[in-house]
This record gives structure tokens, C-alpha cells and sequence, in this order.
């Protein structure tokens, strides 16, 4: 079965540990991760290689959700992250796999996202989309710089 990959970059104005933690805290996730229109919940994450995350994202307009998860393949602190992705719904088949290269550049970290094995019901523009909303919450995130109160 044909599947699609789809590749990211991004520049974002704060460091690559800011960008790191926001990949693998849950809460973080929750807020940045789901695109416009979504809400979020991690019901599950074990940020170790090896560990397991789940999720879910509900339409907020219609109440339905799909869940999704996976396992955690490589973590190498502040530079890279490597999981696997796979739908529970039974039309959405196969596993993805999703990298994360983050590297620091003098105005401050560069983004790099390539998915592979997105399953061919999925049109590859729907998932930029996605993923372009759920970037410019991450960038509204770790781009903050709020001081100690």
C-alpha cells in the first residue's frame, strides 16, 4: 500500500532544549500539538526510547476523536527525536514515522519534522496544514520569553 512523507523546517526565535521539552512534556503537547479547531489530551507518554505515548485529538466543533500513539525509537537530548505513529482507527493503517533534527543557528534553533508512511487515505497537503497550525502554537510557546514573577 503507497504511502505519502512529508518534510518541515522551521527557524524559531528560542533554543533547541526550549523545542525539545516541548516535544516531549505532555502538557506542552496538549497545547501546541492538536491544529486549529482540536483540542488535545496525552493519556500516556514515557519519554524514553522504548517508552510509549498516547493521545488523542477531538474536533471541537463535532466532538468526534481519533487516538493515536506510539513508541519512542531515539532520543538524543536537545538534537533529535524519532517515534513511530500509528492510528487506532482501523481505516488508517500502517505505521508512521516522524523525525525531529533541531539544531542551533545564530538567531536561534532550526526545526526540521520529516513524517514517512503517512497512510494514502491522508492527503499529504491535509497533513501540512496540520502540521504548519500546530508549528505556529509551538513557535507562540517556546518563542515566550516571560520573565520570573
Amino acid at each position: 500500500m503507497p504511502t505519502n512523507s512529508i518534510k518541515l523546517h522551521r527557524v524559531l526565535r528560542t533554543t533547541p532544549e526550549k523545542i525539545y521539552r516541548a516535544f516531549l512534556d505532555a502538557d506542552a503537547i496538549a497545547k501546541w500539538l492538536p491544529p486549529n479547531g482540536f483540542t488535545g489530551k496525552v493519556h500516556l507518554l514515557e519519554a524514553k526510547v522504548g517508552g510509549a505515548y498516547k493521545m488523542s485529538f477531538t474536533n471541537f466543533s463535532t466532538g468526534h476523536s481519533h487516538s493515536f500513539g506510539g513508541k519512542y525509537l531515539e532520543l538524543v537530548p536537545f538534537e533529535r527525536i524519532r517515534y513511530t505513529d500509528a492510528f487506532d482507527d482501523p481505516n488508517l493503517i500502517g505505521e508512521m514515522l516522524t523525525t525531529i533534527s533541531l539544531k542551533a543557528v545564530p538567531c536561534g534553533a532550526e526545526l526540521n519534522i520529516v513524517q514517512e508512511g503517512i497512510p494514502e487515505t491522508i492527503p499529504p497537503e491535509a497533513c501540512y496544514i496540520g502540521w504548519q497550525e500546530s508549528l505556529t502554537l509551538l513557535a507562540q510557546l517556546v518563542e515566550a520569553e516571560i520573565p520570573n514573577s
